[in-house]
């Protein structure tokens, strides 16, 4: 599991201490002035924001690859296919996924206030953890601002536990993750885990980054070739049983979405809705209210000064008709329905007869762009009869 480091000084500072450290060690302690001046501005010039704070160890020639999620650094499903990714070898892996669930976050970004971000564990990869979305997540990586490279050779948003089949993609954190990086002309994938509950287990994780590893391999090795689909990011879908999966399947982007359902949350049926509302009012709201006051306070003062002989009420007193506002709780949830559509080339068509979906999502919007036909092909030719004889062509 992941787990947050006790210290948060950037692992360059750290690694540069300790290199000093053992060099003192080594000569006795009998540096003369120049060694603690050379010392000191060594540790200096390391203490500076750079993105030479996140170099690792790791063999350099290797390609790297940028994780990220919906459901927080901690999911099994970014776990586990970060550990099958370092065990593999062959990948340089970096982490950077929220620190907590922003699974149904969109596309969402934050903007205009400070994120924090720490360092986090998981064997054998450079991790952080962020407070901020999927989307801040790579947009952070890709900033070159946290990591030393440029930019991954690709970028992996998932497991994601739960479908993002249909208009679930538009809602989605672990899609926007991936659509992220295509913006940034960066090839990506998101992947899915068909969820239901009272029937899958954490185990199907594991069973899930068996399957989509070699799939991952396949995109690594063809965008090193240049023979990636260009422009579009993957959208994978594994059904709910990983394991007995039909194969890979082309599909098409379905209109398929669940029933938004709001449901009306009584404060006096649930005595601490109201008391966790009012103690989680975040520090936005109370500066709005200020800004708020504020305004009140210089229209007063503008309207006593235009009309000398109108009388203004103080802010205060005016405040106390806010008093009598209604208050009312909501909940959101989403209520799956029964989908009427056959078109067997469907994504959410496709995971429920047992097959793994991958939809290609294109910044081109344009009905003529081909690069849907170009994915198509691609994903075609990683059927397990198809690979041999498709490496042979490239």
């Amino acid at each position: 599991m992941t787990s947050v480091k006790n210290n948060f000084l950037p692992p360059g500072l750290v690694s540069n201490l300790e290199e000093v450290l053992l060099s003192k060690k080594k000569n006795g302690n009998n540096g003369d002035d120049d060694d603690d001046k050379k010392t000191d501005e060594k540790t200096d010039e390391s203490a500076e924001p750079s993105t030479s704070d996140s170099v690792d160890n790791s063999n350099n020639s290797k390609p790297v690859v940028l994780v990220t999620n919906g459901d927080g650094i901690d999911s099994p499903g970014l776990v586990f296919l970060v550990e099958a990714l370092v065990r593999e070898g062959l990948y340089n892996v970096h982490v950077c996924a929220p620190q907590s669930e922003k699974s149904v976050s969109g596309h969402s970004v934050t903007l205009g206030e400070t994120i924090a971000v720490n360092s986090a564990e998981i064997s054998g990869a450079t991790a952080y953890e962020v407070s901020g979305t999927p989307v801040d997540c790579v947009s952070l990586a890709l900033s070159g601002a946290l990591f030393s490279w440029s930019k991954p050779l690709l970028v992996i948003s998932g497991i994601n536990r739960g479908s993002s089949c249909g208009h679930h993609m538009f809602y989605s954190g672990a899609v926007a993750g991936a659509r992220e990086a295509m913006l940034s002309g960066v090839p990506s994938m998101s992947i899915s885990l068909n969820w239901k509950k009272d029937e899958s287990q954490e185990s199907n994780f594991k069973d899930a980054v068996t399957v989509c590893l070699p799939l991952v391999n396949a995109a690594i090795r063809d965008i090193e070739k240049g023979v990636f689909p260009k422009s579009c990011a993957l959208d994978i879908e594994i059904p709910t049983a990983p394991l007995t999966n039909k194969g890979f399947k082309s599909t098409k982007q379905s209109m398929w979405r669940s029933t938004l359902c709001w449901q009306a949350v009584s404060a006096n049926r649930h005595p601490s809705a109201g008391h966790f509302m009012s103690n989680q009012q975040s520090l936005g709201i109370q500066l709005a209210q200020l800004s708020r006051d504020a305004s009140a306070a210089g229209a007063a003062r503008r309207l006593t000064t235009q009309k000398k002989n109108v009388e203004i009420e103080s802010v205060g007193a005016a405040a106390k008709s806010n008093s009598n506002r209604v208050k009312k709780y909501f909940r959101l949830e989403f209520l799956d329905k029964e989908q009427e559509d056959t078109d067997e080339d469907l994504d959410f068509r496709a995971v429920e007869n047992g097959f793994v979906a991958v939809t290609p999502l294109s910044v081109n919007l344009h009905s003529e762009s081909d690069t849907p036909a170009a994915a198509s092909h691609w994903i075609s030719a990683q059927q397990p009869g198809n690979q041999e004889s498709s490496s042979t062509q490239s």
